[in-house]
């Protein structure tokens, strides 16, 4: 079992929506910005916040490349997971939030929902995702993420 990392913050970057070019994939990438505020002897006061990449996949990507920009506040649903590479400075890894859910944090303000029709029925975004892991990065550089790969079951 899995568990889920919800995590909300603002988008800190553009987001990058690419297509791979080995299967056609739509992917999207953003950087996440979540800064803790409490209240501390009737002052608020901000933690030092935490970055982090989040990946989306195909229909999801698509429409976070639409609805999204940078500042805006977000919840994001997901799955950590390890991206590690190899360069000519040495093996590194790092922290990917590999999103199966993201939204407006309407906490902070209001959005506007508009229903995408699809031309075919497929598996949602939740189902084909439960059916993919990243690829290993060993010989990838950092910004190269893995598209998912389908398991196979022996």
């Amino acid at each position: 079992m899995e568990g889920n990392l919800t995590i909300t913050g603002n988008v800190g970057s553009d987001v990058d929506y690419t297509v791979t070019a080995q299967t056609g994939t739509p992917r999207a990438t953003f950087r996440l910005a979540s800064t803790p505020r409490f209240l501390k002897q009737g002052q608020w006061t901000d933690d030092p916040t935490t970055w982090l990449t989040v990946t989306c996949w195909r229909h999801l990507a698509e429409h976070v490349s639409r609805s999204l920009h940078k500042g805006d506040p977000v919840i994001v649903v997901g799955r950590v997971r390890t991206q590690a590479w190899t360069d000519s400075n040495g093996s590194h890894q790092r922290m990917v939030l590999e999103a199966t859910t993201v939204g407006h944090d309407l906490t902070r303000g209001s959005s506007r929902f508009e229903k995408m029709q699809r031309n075919e029925p497929e598996a949602t975004d939740h189902e084909a995702h439960d059916a993919y892991e990243l690829q290993d990065q060993s010989e990838a550089s950092p910004d190269a993420l893995a598209e998912p790969r389908e398991e196979v079951a022996v």
